[in-house]
């Protein structure tokens, strides 16, 4: 043998041994970022749900930003207007 024959293997053998080395990979990427334990999932709901606020709260923000700035706007259109206009 010199070390370059294929190996065979029937197909299911295959696919349990990728599907197992793939579990594996993913349990260790997962303890990588702390999130290896069993309230893993748990946790990335509760991540997920933080987020989801955040982003409900920005658009919020961002709305109620857009409308100080269109009533500013108005308001010194009008003053500008009464200045201008004054008899």
């Amino acid at each position: 043998m010199s070390g370059r024959d294929p190996v065979t293997m029937p197909k299911a053998a295959l696919e349990a041994m990728l599907e197992d080395a793939a579990e594996r990979g993913a349990k260790k990427a997962l303890a990588g970022v702390g999130l290896g334990d069993e309230d893993a999932p748990e946790h990335i709901r509760g991540l997920r749900d933080l987020f989801n606020a955040y982003r409900t709260v920005r658009n919020g923000a961002l709305k109620q930003i857009g409308q100080a700035v269109v009533i500013c706007l108005i308001g010194a259109l009008i003053m500008f207007a009464g200045q201008k206009f004054k008899p």
